[in-house]
């Protein structure tokens, strides 16, 4: 991985980025995911490739990602924004 930090802050940025990025390719559409990629501080932590694989997977509706890399989609929006 190419961040280093406890298990704890990774699992709770990865979440953070994927449901940032699930806002941002549902309003502007997943072609905007690169750029958001590199725009975004915090993002640009995580492979961009880990954050499409976990969009790719969001069932209809309204889902937030949860436990970091290996999580799931949860019914139901995110606790942080």
């Amino acid at each position: 991985m190419l961040w280093r930090m406890n298990l704890h802050l990774q699992n709770a940025l990865f979440d953070l980025a994927v449901n940032r990025a699930a806002r941002v390719t549902a309003l502007l559409g997943m072609g905007h995911l690169q750029v958001w990629h590199q725009k975004t501080r915090f993002a640009i932590r995580i492979p961009i490739e880990s954050i499409r694989a976990a969009l790719e997977s969001r069932p209809s509706g309204i889902y937030h990602w949860r436990g970091g890399e290996r999580g799931m989609w949860h019914e139901g929006k995110a606790v942080t924004p």
